[in-house]
């Protein structure tokens, strides 16, 4: 399970249309000269990996869950910047209301996706992008940044319908009915929230404390790592996640550094990203390690647009945190059957 790779099912179209989806928006703001908004087509652009192979009218309705759940996770993140601007916080009360709203987003977000059917499933997506925008130190104003977010979720919407243009690829449009969740999935929707809660809260506090201490910031990548083994049907595989998100980031950041080492303009960088969302797309459902290799230079340049730091540094707490939060994530998922066995062996 660890090495193998799953069968290829037309990877190639969705992550083309998601590589469009962040490229477009991207390579927009370049020429604007305004890179201080590309987080917010970033993450807007979350919303065409979703309903990757749906028809498109259930796809239709997939991504626009999925573009109006992270729109408000992007808001959120915004004001709770704001917030901790206040002259009320310290720079260290800063960072605990941070790791505190993250947490929540986390539970969240993970019972909303479960309810609404979104696939992929999990908070993952909205962990990264909240901590993400609420740790930027210079905001730009608000209604730019919710502007550039909302244009890129609805040219994400129309790249996931742009393939009915081409009549062999039309086909009628179908609405399927919402289906409830049964009393055992909303059972599950629910502890998995939790799951989703302990765990990123957890490795938050760990790499915030273990992190002031080391001089590694970035806590909120531990909490990012730290939902990864939260998804799978068994423990197995769940265990395996974990690993491999520690190896495939290490391997990631070799490529990251090479990248690093040409000192690509802003428009190649950002061709880079779109390379990278591509390569995350093809093999993010076959091979979790193999995606990592492009994942882990695509959040990373993301972040160098918008906030640049120093490439060692961050190489370093990308590594350190990525190990803090894949081991907390393990934990909570050997947590439910180590208890049961010593609750057996009393």
């Amino acid at each position: 399970m660890f090495f193998t790779m799953g069968p290829a099912n037309k990877d190639h179209h969705p992550a083309l249309r998601c590589a469009v989806g962040v490229f477009v928006p991207l390579i927009t703001l370049v020429l604007m000269q305004r890179l201080d908004l590309a987080i917010f087509a970033s993450f807007g652009a979350f919303a065409g990996i979703y309903g990757r192979n749906e028809p498109h009218g259930r796809r239709l309705v997939l991504q626009l869950r999925a573009g109006t759940l992270m729109l408000a996770v992007i808001l959120l993140a915004v004001l709770t910047a704001h917030a901790g601007a206040l002259p009320a916080f310290t720079p260290a009360g800063r960072i605990w209301l941070q790791v505190a709203a993250t947490t929540l987003v986390a539970g969240a977000c993970s019972l909303i996706v479960s309810l609404w059917r979104l696939r992929p499933a999990g908070s993952l997506f909205h962990i990264f992008a909240f901590a993400a925008i609420a740790s930027v130190p210079h905001q730009p104003p608000l209604w730019q940044g919710m502007l550039v977010a909302v244009l890129t979720v609805a040219f994400s919407l129309l790249v996931g319908m742009s393939s009915r243009v081409v009549p062999g690829r039309r086909r009628p449009w179908s609405w399927s009915a919402p289906v409830r969740l049964t009393g055992p999935e909303r059972r599950a929707a629910w502890l998995e929230a939790v799951g989703y809660l302990v765990a990123a809260g957890v490795a938050g506090i760990l790499a915030t404390v273990i992190g002031q201490r080391l001089g590694i910031g970035h806590n909120y990548w531990a909490m990012v790592a730290a939902v990864v083994p939260l998804v799978g049907h068994t423990t197995r595989h769940r265990i395996s996640r974990g690993l491999q998100r520690i190896l495939g980031t290490a391997l990631g950041l070799a490529l990251l550094a090479a990248i690093l080492l040409l000192q690509p303009e802003p428009w190649l960088t950002v061709l880079v990203i779109a390379a990278c969302q591509f390569g995350a797309e093809m093999f993010i459902a076959r091979q979790y390690l193999v995606a990592q290799l492009f994942v882990t230079p695509l959040a990373l340049i993301s972040t160098l647009l918008v906030a640049p730091v120093p490439a060692g540094v961050l190489l370093r707490d990308r590594l350190f945190e990525t190990v803090i939060g894949a081991v907390v994530g393990v934990a909570v998922v050997l947590a439910p059957a180590l208890w049961r066995q010593w609750k057996t062996g009393r």
